[in-house]
C-alpha cells in the first residue's frame, strides 16, 4: 500500500487567487492511500522543499503529488528534492493546478473543483508508480552550428574558444548570411563588414571549426549528447583544396549575363563566381543552370586559365556522417515575397525596391559602387519615400504576417538618414503605423533622423503607388495627424518588407524533431527561463530562426546558446531519462507499427526463440527498445495495435488509472 503526501502551493495568488487551497487539501486527505495533505504559500521555496523533505521522512511516504505550476517548471526541483529526501524522484507526480486550472478559471468554485480532480488524477497515478533509475549515456565533444550568418560565426567561435570542435553548414557557398549584404549598422553607423569580415576570417582560421559551405543537412539521427548527422556537399565542380581565390577563372568566363544572387538580381554575375570579395571560403563555385560547358560540352575555359587545376566538371555530390553531442539551429530569415502586394507597383516598377535591395545599392560593393542611382535609367533620385510595415502585423492572414518584424523601423532611419547625409538635396518621406524602437539608444537614433536631418515622418499608410509616363512613381497616402489625403511625386519608393524564417527552417525542424510556431520560427523551451533552447533535448536556437532580431540582439543570443552548449559539452556523460518505451515480447506480433513511427529510430526487430505450450519451440520477430536512443515520446505505445509497447512511467493503466479518477 502506498503512502502519499499531497501538497498544495498557492504559488502567491496565481493559484490561491482562483482556487481555495485549503479546500483542495482537506479534499484530497480523504483520498485512498494519502497519510498527508497540506498547503504553503510557495512550495518551490527552500522553506517549501523542507517542508516536503521533512513530511517524507516523518510519515514514510512512498510517493508525493505537488499540485503547483506546470512541471515544465519544477518538475526537476520536486524530484530532487525528494531524492535529498532518499525517495525515488520518479515517485514525484505534479499536478498542474497553475495553467491548467487557476489561469483558465474567473469562479473560485470551478477552480477549485477542477484543482481537486486534477489532484486526484495524479494521486491515482502515484499508485501505479514504480521506483526508476535512470541510465547514463555518453557524450560527444563536438558541436554542429547549423547557419553561417553572424548568429552562426558567433556561436561556432563562442563553443570553439571554449576548446570544443565545431562544424558550420552553411547552404550558401560563403557564410556571412544576411549581415554581408548590409551596408552600416544602427544605431552607431558602424560599417558591417568591418564587424562581419574579422569574424569570418576568425572562423575560417580557428583550428577547432570546420566550415562545410555549399552543403546542407540531409538527416538526423540519435538524440541529444550523441547525434548522427549527415551532410550533403553540393558540388562546385571547383577543388576547394586547390582553388586559390584567384579570380581569373571568373574574369574570363564568357557567360556574364546571370542574375546576381548577392546583389538580389540588380546586377549579373558570370558562370562562375565568387559571391563577394571577402568571401569566407573564397572558393569559386559553377553554376551548372548557367555554366556553357555543363549544359552544352563547349567552352571550359575556366578550366584552361586555373592555373591551380582547380576546375572539375565530374565533381558529383558527396555524402558524410559526423557525430555530434548538440546541434544549434542558426538558419535565419529572408523577407517575404512582395508579389501579393501589388498596390506598391513592386513588380511593375524596378525604381520601387525592398530594403535589403536598397542596402545593396548603397554599398560600395553593391551594383553602383555605393552611389545612390535609380534602377530604370540610373539617375540620381530626389525625392525618397519609405513605407514601413510592409507584410508586417497585417490582420488578414491570406497575406503578410500578423507579427511585428522588429528591425524595420530602425533600419528605415538609419536609410534614411545616410541618404539626407550623402545626399543633402533629396527629400525624404517615411509613412509608418507607429515606430517602434525598444533597444539601447535607439529612440535617440530615430529622434536624430527626425530633428537633425530633416527626415520627414507621416503616420499613415501608403495605398497605392503608381508608376507615371515621366518615370515617376504616384504615392497615395493618408496622414492621420493631419486628417488628410497626400500625393507626392518620389522618384524611389523603399518598401520595409516583413521577414520570415528561412525555407530550410521546416523540414529541418522536422529532421531534428523539434517545434515551431505557426510562423515557421522554431519554439523555445521557455521564453523566459530557457529562451535558447528548443524543447527537444540537445538543439540549441540562435538568432532569427526563433524570431525576428537585429544584429545586436542575435550576437547575444548566439552567445547564450554557445553557453549553453559548452555546458553541455563539458559532461562526461549525461543522465537518460528513465521514462522510456519496452515490448512485452509475448504479445508483440511483429507488425513493425512502432518502428515505423518512432522518431528516433530507437526500434530494432529480432528473431526470438520462444517455448510453446506444447514444449516445441518457434521462432517469431519482436521488438526491442534501444534505452540509450529512446527518448519517452509515447507514439509507439499509441501505434502499437496489440497493445505489446508500453511506457515506464506512463503506462496505459497509470493513464488510464488517471482518466478513472477524473471521471468518478
Amino acid at each position: 500500500m502506498q503512502r502519499i503526501g499531497v501538497f498544495v502551493c498557492w504559488c502567491g495568488s496565481n493559484i490561491a487567487g482562483t482556487v481555495d487551497v485549503h479546500k483542495v487539501a482537506e479534499a484530497l486527505k480523504s483520498e485512498p492511500g494519502v497519510v498527508i495533505a497540506t498547503q504553503y504559500q510557495y512550495m518551490c521555496s527552500e522553506a517549501g522543499q523542507t517542508l516536503i523533505k521533512d513530511a517524507i521522512r516523518d510519515h514514510k511516504l512512498t510517493g508525493i503529488v505537488v499540485c503547483s505550476c506546470s512541471p515544465r517548471m519544477h518538475e526537476a526541483t520536486f524530484r530532487k528534492t525528494a531524492a535529498a529526501a532518499g525517495l525515488n524522484p520518479y515517485m514525484v507526480e505534479i499536478a498542474n493546478i497553475r495553467e491548467q486550472c487557476s489561469w483558465i478559471h474567473k469562479d473560485m468554485e470551478v477552480g477549485t473543483e477542477k484543482a481537486i480532480i486534477l489532484g486526484r488524477a495524479a494521486i491515482a497515478k502515484v499508485h501505479l508508480n514504480a521506483p526508476l533509475v535512470a541510465g547514463e549515456s555518453p557524450v560527444v565533444k563536438r558541436a554542429l552550428v547549423i547557419g553561417g550568418g553572424i548568429a552562426g560565426i558567433q556561436t561556432a567561435l563562442d563553443i570553439a574558444d571554449a576548446g570544443f570542435p565545431v562544424d558550420i553548414v552553411e547552404t550558401k557557398p560563403t557564410i556571412g548570411g544576411k549581415m554581408a549584404q548590409i551596408d552600416k549598422t544602427f544605431p552607431t553607423l558602424d560599417c558591417a563588414a568591418c564587424i562581419l569580415t574579422p569574424k569570418m576570417v576568425d572562423a575560417a582560421q580557428h583550428d577547432k571549426i570546420n566550415i562545410y559551405a555549399y552543403s546542407e543537412v540531409a538527416e538526423v539521427k540519435g538524440f541529444v549528447g550523441n547525434f548522427s548527422v549527415k551532410i550533403k556537399q553540393k558540388a562546385r565542380m571547383v577543388d576547394p583544396v586547390k582553388c586559390t581565390g584567384c579570380g581569373l577563372c571568373v574574369e574570363k568566363c564568357p557567360m556574364k549575363k546571370v542574375p546576381n544572387e548577392f546583389n538580389l538580381g540588380m546586377d549579373k554575375r558570370s558562370a562562375i563566381y565568387i559571391p563577394f570579395a571577402q568571401a569566407v571560403p573564397k572558393v569559386a563555385t559553377i553554376d551548372p543552370t548557367a555554366c556553357l560547358k555543363m549544359k552544352t560540352g563547349k567552352c571550359g575555359l575556366c578550366a584552361t586559365v586555373c592555373e591551380a587545376g582547380a576546375i572539375d566538371y565530374t565533381q558529383q555530390d558527396s555524402f558524410i556522417e559526423e557525430k555530434y553531442g548538440a546541434i544549434v539551429v542558426a538558419t535565419g530569415y529572408n523577407p517575404i515575397n512582395l508579389d501579393q502586394f501589388d498596390e506598391f507597383a513592386y513588380n511593375q516598377s524596378p525604381d520601387v525596391v525592398t530594403s535589403l535591395e536598397f542596402e545593396r545599392l548603397t554599398n560600395a560593393a553593391g551594383p553602383t559602387a555605393g552611389t545612390l542611382l535609380r534602377p530604370s535609367d540610373g539617375k540620381h533620385p530626389h525625392t525618397l519615400v519609405f513605407v514601413q510595415c510592409v507584410g508586417s502585423r497585417c490582420d488578414g492572414a491570406e497575406k503578410g504576417k500578423s507579427y511585428c518584424s522588429k528591425i524595420c523601423c530602425m533600419y528605415t532611419a538609419k536609410h534614411a538618414m545616410l541618404c539626407r547625409e550623402k545626399y543633402p538635396d533629396t527629400e525624404v518621406y517615411v509613412f509608418y503605423i507607429d515606430v517602434r524602437t525598444p533597444g539601447k539608444n535607439f529612440d535617440e537614433f530615430y529622434r536624430r533622423a527626425v530633428e537633425e536631418y530633416g527626415v520627414k515622418y507621416i503616420k499613415g499608410m501608403v495605398g497605392k503607388v503608381a508608376p507615371q509616363a515621366d518615370g515617376s512613381l504616384l504615392v497615395q497616402a493618408s496622414d492621420l495627424i493631419e486628417g488628410e489625403q497626400l500625393k507626392i511625386k518620389a522618384d524611389m519608393v523603399v518598401l520595409a518588407a516583413a521577414i520570415e524564417p528561412d525555407q530550410s527552417a521546416r523540414p529541418l525542424a522536422t529532421m531534428l524533431t523539434a517545434s515551431m510556431d505557426t510562423n515557421d520560427f522554431f519554439t523555445e523551451a521557455h521564453p523566459k527561463l530557457r529562451p535558447v533552447e528548443s524543447p527537444t533535448a540537445g538543439v540549441f536556437l540562435s538568432g532569427c530562426c526563433q524570431g525576428p532580431k537585429d544584429i545586436p540582439e542575435t550576437v547575444s543570443q548566439a552567445s547564450g546558446a554557445a553557453a549553453k552548449v559548452i555546458g553541455l559539452l563539458v559532461k562526461d556523460s549525461l543522465t537518460c531519462n528513465p521514462c522510456v518505451a519496452h515490448s512485452d515480447e509475448l504479445m508483440c506480433n511483429g507488425c513493425s507499427a512502432c518502428e515505423k513511427v518512432c522518431p528516433y529510430g530507437a526500434i530494432t526487430y529480432q528473431d526470438k526463440e520462444f517455448r510453446m505450450p506444447d514444449r516445441t519451440t518457434a521462432i517469431r520477430r519482436v521488438a526491442s527498445v534501444n534505452p540509450a536512443v529512446c527518448q519517452g515520446c509515447g507514439a509507439c505505445t499509441v501505434a502499437c495495435p496489440s497493445g505489446a509497447m508500453d511506457l515506464n512511467g506512463f503506462s496505459n493503466s497509470q493513464i488510464m488509472a488517471e482518466v478513472d479518477a477524473i471521471c468518478k
